[in-house]
């Protein structure tokens, strides 16, 4: 009786812990088709932007812009992105272990000249127990992106970066495919690389065209110099929001397949406890109706 009654208690708290489960892969669903949705509104935006970069540096030569510049790195800034909530898999832990990795990877330079942002509480716990110094932590705002706060840290960095505060800027977050699939990246977002390295900076966001050589006959006011240097700044600015949102995405994705995991491994334990529990009632069953059998024949 008493393995009858600790299966029967396991059995209601693996069921509540179930619901629990079940109610958190729910919110993490509607979650992820907000964020979704999102970002295929931002996407189009994005690769017109990376478009019309393109086919301006297509038509001016020798074009150079403080942003390119590739010095030698003396200070780094390190962008991490995580959430600020646990039970996602190994969401946080992956960019915990990238953080870490790049951290070594800059450790002659210093640590007073390495310069931590972190996008969410987890990274910037890893940090701590890094015992690096975090020069800004945007945890409150993590949850929810927005490109006015995006279009403001993303500013501060350029202007850091031509102030040559920082020589380079590197960003480390999951990027969402799909569902079931968010790619760890480490991504340098300052100095970018113009020619001939666009796609390979906003990779994944602009299908090149198969006829490289068309060009639109477009009018162009006031000039093309004079538009690259607004664009340049705008587009890194899209980059860092989009990163952000992409960051939420696949945490939102991961927090649900953790919990769809979570799900089928509770009923493939309710399923089993319910077996045992039938087995062991039965066998008690049988052994009370044996013992009455039993007492009735010692009678005659």
């Amino acid at each position: 009786m008493a393995q009858l009654k600790e299966i029967k208690s396991r059995l209601q708290s693996v069921k509540s812990t179930q619901k629990i489960t079940t109610a958190m892969m729910m919110v993490a669903s509607a979650k992820l088709r907000k964020t979704q949705n999102i970002i295929q509104n931002l996407y189009p935006y994005e690769e017109k932007l990376s478009q019309l970069l393109n086919m301006f540096l297509g038509q001016e030569e020798n074009f150079t812009t403080p942003f390119t510049n590739d010095r030698p790195v003396k200070r780094v800034a390190i962008i991490a992105f995580s959430s600020n909530t646990g039970l996602a898999g190994r969401f946080n832990d992956n960019i915990a272990t990238r953080l870490e990795s790049v951290v070594n990877s800059y450790l002659p330079l210093g640590k007073d000249n390495i310069h931590i942002y972190t996008f969410g509480s987890k990274v910037a716990k890893a940090a701590t127990k890094m015992d690096l110094q975090i020069t800004a932590d945007y945890s409150e705002v993590s949850v929810n992106p927005s490109y006015e706060f995006a279009q403001r840290v993303a500013g501060d960095l350029m202007e850091q970066f031509l102030n040559k505060d920082i020589d380079r800027v590197e960003l480390i977050y999951h990027h969402f495919k799909s569902k079931g699939t968010q790619i760890l990246l480490q991504e340098t977002f300052l100095p970018i690389k113009l020619q001939g390295g666009v796609e390979s900076h906003f990779e994944g966001m602009v299908e090149k065209s198969e006829n490289r050589h068309f060009m639109p006959d477009y009018i162009i006011e006031p000039d093309r110099l004079t538009i690259m240097e607004k664009l340049i700044p705008k587009v890194l600015k899209v980059k860092l929001f989009t990163t952000h949102v992409d960051s939420v995405t696949s945490e939102h994705a991961a927090r649900m397949t953790a919990m769809q995991i979570a799900n089928d491994n509770a009923d493939n334990l309710i399923e089993e406890l319910t077996r045992e529990y039938n087995k062991l009632r039965q066998e008690s069953i049988t052994n009370e109706l044996l013992d009455i059998v039993g007492g009735t024949l010692g009678k005659y």
